[in-house]
Parts: C-alpha cells; structure tokens; sequence
C-alpha cells in the first residue's frame, strides 16, 4: 500500500522492530460493534460487527510540518477508555433529540497529540487531538479504509473525465451522480467526494466525516486497484483569483506544499465509518450530528424553517398576468401574494436582482426594491431570502449581511464556492457566525455535503451538495438518470445532512415522455415521486421549484405540500433498498408523515403503522394514479380511518411514490 509522504519517517520505527505491539480495544454499548487499535510500528484501526471483520487494520497518521509524522514510531503515554450516555437537543433537526450513547478510548502519545475513536452501535470513529501551542502545519493526513471481499462501491467522482490530475479535481460543484463498481476496478487517479457507500454484501459500511472546522475536507480515491481506500486532500490555497460564473468564484492560481496551517490546541475532524445490517438503517443515520460540534449561537428560536417559492428553476415562469414575469418588483409581489395565500413561509430572489458580473450586492438593479418587497412580504407574514454568489459575499460579508438584515432580509443563499480546501472551509463558518450575529440563515449552494457546521450553526439550514432538480433543465434521459438517483441518495448523501434539492415540479415525465426545457421544465418520474421527496429528504429549508401557475392549477398538490413540515420531532426508517425504494416516518406533533419513492420498476409496498400511538388516525394518502405509468402526472388522494393495528397498501408506479399523512383525531 502506497504511503505518500511517510515513507522516510517509517524508517524511523525500525529500531522498535523487536517491541511487541499495543493493542487496546472497545465494544459498543450492546457489544455488536468492536473497535481495535494496534500500535506498532505504526498506528492502525479495525472494526469488527457480530464478530466479522468490517474494516481491516487501516494505517491513520498525521504528518506535522516537513519532519514531524503523528502515528509513525508512536510513543504510548496513556490510554483512558469511557463511555458517553447523554441526550442531544435537536431543536431543528429531523428529530426534536438525539440519544448520544457509546464507548471511548483516547489514546495519548508523546509528541502533543492524543488520538479519540468512539464504538457506537452502529458506527465507529476517530480522530487527531493537538495539544501543541503556536503555530504549525498538517503536510498530509493518511485515513485509509481497507475491506476484505470483494466490496462494490457507490461514490461521486469529482470529475466524469477519468483523466485529470489531482489537482485538476479540486474545484467541483460536489453534486455528479453515483458510479457503482468494484473497489477493484475504481480508477486509479479520480477523486471521490464524502460520503461514499461500501457494498459488503451481508451489510453496507458508509464513509463520512464530520465536525470540519479550518481543515480541509476528505476525497477518498483507490491507488493500487486493490481493496482500501486512501485519503487525500486539496492543499492550502496560495493565489486566488476572481473569476468563473459571472466573476463570482474563486479560483485557485496556486497552491501551498501543506493541506492545512493549524494554530494551537484543536481536536481534528471526526473520520465515521456507519455499519447498516440492512440498508433502510442509513436511512435515519445520527452520527454526523452526534459528532458535530455543540451549538454556539446560544437561542435559536429566532431561526424559523420552512418552505420557499423559488423563481430559477421555472424561469420566472408565470402565465396570465398583466405584467412582463421577470426579475421585477410586480414579479416577486406576485410570488408574495402566492406564498401567503398558501402558508408558504419564504420568497428568494435568485441569481438577477444585483448588478451582473460586479460581484457586488449593494449594487441592485432598478427593477429591484428590497426594502419594498420586504415590506410587502413582512405584510403578508411572508419572508425574503436573497441569492448571492461566493466572491460577492465573502469581499463584503459584514457590511452586506447587516444592511439587509436592517432592511428585513431573513437569510441568504449563497452560491457558487465549489470548493472544500481549508480557505473554503473557513469561509462557510464565517459566513455562519455573521449570519447568526445579524439574524440571518444560511442555505449553501454549489456546496460540499454537511460536516455538522449545521449543529453548531443552527442558522445553517441547507446544504446542496446533490445532483437535484435543476438537473432537469439541461439533462436528457440518455444522460441521466435523476429517478435512480433520486433512490439512492437517501441511503448515502443524505447520511451527511439536509439536501438542498429543489423539488416540487409539476410537470412529471415517464422515460417516453419526458423532455428538456430551460423555460418549462419538467421531473422524470411521477407527480407522487415529488411529493414524496418532501418527506423523504432531510431539508428544513425546502423550496418550491415550480411556478405559481403551475402550482395554481394543482391546489390538492399545492396544500398538501404546505402542509407538510420541514423539521421533525421523531424520525423511522420504515423500509427501502440502495437503488430501488425508500420508505420513511416522520412526526411532527400528533401527526406522522409517511413517504416513499421509486426507481423506475413498479412495485407495492405495505406500511405497517404499528409506529403509531395509541388512539385513531385520519390518513390522506397521494398516490400514484392508475396511469401513472403514462400520464406521470396522474395522481389519486386515498382517505380512510387507522390505528397502529392496521397494515396499509400501496402501489407505486415506475418511478413513482407516494405521500402519506396520519391526522391524529
């Protein structure tokens, strides 16, 4: 196995050659899961779950500076082991508290640095704690995942093009779709972003990281063909120059021979290995909000979730109206009046209402009033969101961040960074703390996945980092394929946090009906395929995608996506498969919310409601029409009385789903 950088230090430990190794272990709490730590000439970790070998001794160090490596000749000075048994308040989470319950063992050595893994029943972890002082450089970080068998993987690459050198990979919008092939056959030189997933057959292991603070996030990528995964990293950015869409990106000129400058004591990101027995376990994952980083703001009832009538994706795409639809004053007041007439709580004003290509948002067009629309809105019990690109946020984040939030902005959604390097890293926690001093949210566009900057920032309500429904503007069926994908990234993207999608279209297609277009555009897969997504996926700031028109023709859809919540106080993963279906609960209050999707083979599944609470339910059901497999559109509203003795029924067609509310009476 190939180690970058270490060679020269692993020479070091031969004179410990005739030393016995240390080895310390933990099991998990109910003894399923066992985490071992050798220590020898090196540092490795194993896993064990119901006794068989998840992950095989895997090598972890960090090189320090030019001549310093923690994890190579290791010096043991204490070893301490414990437990955690606590509650987490969740209050804009998926679930209102999160059970924090584990084994410990932190491992301190000589050199300034100390090494914490933790055995959950489901997952294990670990990561690098410094106690050094001053200042000082990671050159390189070694992570490696080594599986027996012969494991499939499901992962993004950075690129589609196989050819690119590493540092060519760097800059990417983290949202292609998933690859599924044998760890023995990846390529060689492609980068993968987090999470990824690990097919064992008996059971799925899936990669992430979490509490990513001034540190620079991890690709996995496969050197030898062989079957471990090896960690990398974008170095440092030396020179960055504006530039890219519409000059509000930064591009990287050159880079620093290190991957992170490091000041003082900090504890290292967590690296989380999650083991699922059946696939639907991933589906209501906790480890990377366990894991996070405790809220810092202090109050959040200030930070209000919700859903958003968004204008990009359908082109500003109003009908009958008495005015020219676009990025105007009479546009957005039309969206307004749309929001509040239906309990929609917000409006974004997207890429348009500032001055193109200044890369300066105090610059508006004229066609544009902030403080006007604000007004209007706050009238109508409605709020604004403001779109901005990265390079225009970041040269002016104090200044733009407190005047529209004295004009009654509510939050930004900021766009295009396309980066994780440490630099880019820093600039989403910026963004957070000055969100959170001027009261104002977060919803990252063109983003890296969650590394639980959302716990510690409860004002970070979003994350894109998928491949979602503006896809459908520009991608043909030939190209892609968002229906299995949509059956898929609850399993793998959704292990790392809420997903800004952008569902809600109107317009469904089959695989024979569906088409491209910028101005109308439609979803492949069924008009319950959308519904169910907004129960499905983890978003507490969820937009509407479609236009007003649209959704004006269609009231039964359009109430019953306004009335679904977008944080929960209980969540169950019911049932599904990577790929092919997923079925989840969720509770908000008295009342359960049950949804499910579908790849493109139809299929029935039965919903045992056993979950449920004492007492009688009303249950109103979208379900795929009996035409769905040709008019994607066709839905049916099915409504009957239950209690948690009854098994409920349902067929949804190809690359459809449904969406299920449980009233409590």
């Amino acid at each position: 196995m190939k180690k970058v950088l270490f060679l020269m230090m692993a020479m070091c430990a031969m004179v410990a050659a005739e030393a016995k190794p240390t080895v310390k272990s933990i099991s998990s709490p109910d003894g399923t899961l066992k985490v071992t730590v050798t220590i020898d000439q090196d540092i490795r970790w194993s896993v064990e779950a119901d006794g068989k070998t998840v992950l095989n001794p895997s090598q972890i160090a960090m090189q320090i500076g030019e001549n310093e490596t923690w994890g190579v000749a290791p010096r043991l000075k204490k070893a301490v082991a414990g437990k955690i048994d606590e509650v987490i308040p969740a209050p804009l989470y998926k679930k209102a508290q999160v059970d924090d319950k584990c084994s410990t063992l932190t491992l301190t050595f000589k050199g300034d640095y100390a090494i914490e893994f933790r055995a959950y029943d489901e997952a294990a972890a670990y990561r690098f704690i410094s106690t050094r002082k001053g200042a000082y450089t990671v050159k390189n970080e070694i992570s490696e995942y080594a599986f027996a068998g012969e494991p499939t993987v499901f992962c993004s690459y950075t690129r589609s093009n196989a050819n690119k050198e590493f540092s060519e990979q760097y800059f990417n919008s983290f949202e292609t779709p998933y690859v599924i092939e044998p760890m023995t056959k990846m390529g060689q030189k492609r980068l993968m972003f987090l999470p990824v997933l690990v097919d064992m057959g008996d059971r799925k292991v899936c990669i992430t990281e979490t509490d990513l603070t001034s540190y620079p996030g991890m690709y996995l990528y496969n050197s030898n063909n062989d079957n471990t995964l090896e960690s990398h990293y974008a170095p440092v950015p030396d020179k960055i120059k504006q530039g890219g869409h519409n000059m509000l990106q930064g591009l990287v000129e050159s880079r620093k021979p290190y991957i992170a400058e490091v000041e003082g004591e900090r504890s290292f990101p967590w690296r989380i290995c999650i083991v699922a027995n059946n696939d639907a376990e991933l589906l209501d994952d906790d480890m990377v909000f366990r894991l996070s980083h405790e809220n810092v703001i202090g109050d959040t009832s200030w930070i209000k979730p919700g859903k958003v009538a968004w204008e990009w994706w359908n082109d500003w795409g109003l009908r009958g109206v008495d005015f020219q639809p676009g990025v105007n004053n009479r546009t957005y007041e039309y969206y307004i009046d749309f929001a509040a007439a239906n309990g929609i709580e917000y409006v974004i004003l997207d890429e348009g209402w500032n001055v193109n290509r200044k890369a300066d948002l105090m610059q508006v067009i004229p066609e544009i009033d902030i403080k006007h629309l604000c007004n209007y809105a706050k009238d109508r019990g409605v709020g604004i969101v403001l779109w901005g690109g990265y390079w225009a946020v970041d040269r002016d984040m104090e200044n733009v961040f407190k005047h529209y939030s004295e004009l009654g902005v509510k939050g930004f959604k900021i766009d295009f960074m396309d980066r994780d390097d440490q630099k880019m890293v820093e600039f989403y926690e910026r963004a957070a703390a000055l969100g959170a001093k001027y009261h104002l949210m977060c919803d990252f566009h063109g983003a890296y996945k969650p590394c639980g900057l959302s716990r510690k920032y409860p004002n970070v309500v979003n994350y894109e980092g998928v491949n979602g429904l503006e896809q459908m503007k520009w991608s043909r069926f030939s190209d892609f394929d968002q229906v299995t994908y949509d059956t898929q990234i609850p399993f793998i993207r959704m292990v790392a946090g809420p997903m800004d999608y952008t569902q809600g279209a109107m317009l469904n297609g089959t695989k024979s009906s569906y088409r491209v277009s910028n101005s109308d555009p439609m979803s492949q897969g069924t008009r319950c395929h959308q519904l169910a997504m907004y129960v499905v996926f983890e978003a507490p700031f969820n937009m509407l995608c479609d236009s007003p028109s649209n959704y004006e023709q269609e009231p039964e859809c359009t109430q019953f996506i306004a009335s679904i919540p977008t944080v929960w106080d209980q969540t169950k993963a019911l049932d599904g498969k990577v790929g092919e279906y997923a079925v989840i609960a969720r509770r908000s209050g008295d009342d359960w919310y049950v949804g499910g999707l579908n790849n493109w083979n139809q299929r029935q599944v039965e919903i045992d409601l056993s979950f449920l609470p004492e007492g009688q339910y009303e249950l109103v059901n979208m379900v795929d029409g009996y035409r769905a497999n040709v008019i994607a559109r066709d839905f049916r509203i099915v409504k009957q009385s239950v209690d948690s003795s009854k098994k409920v029924k349902v067929t949804m067609a190809q690359g459809g789903g449904f969406a299920m509310k449980l009233i409590k009476k």
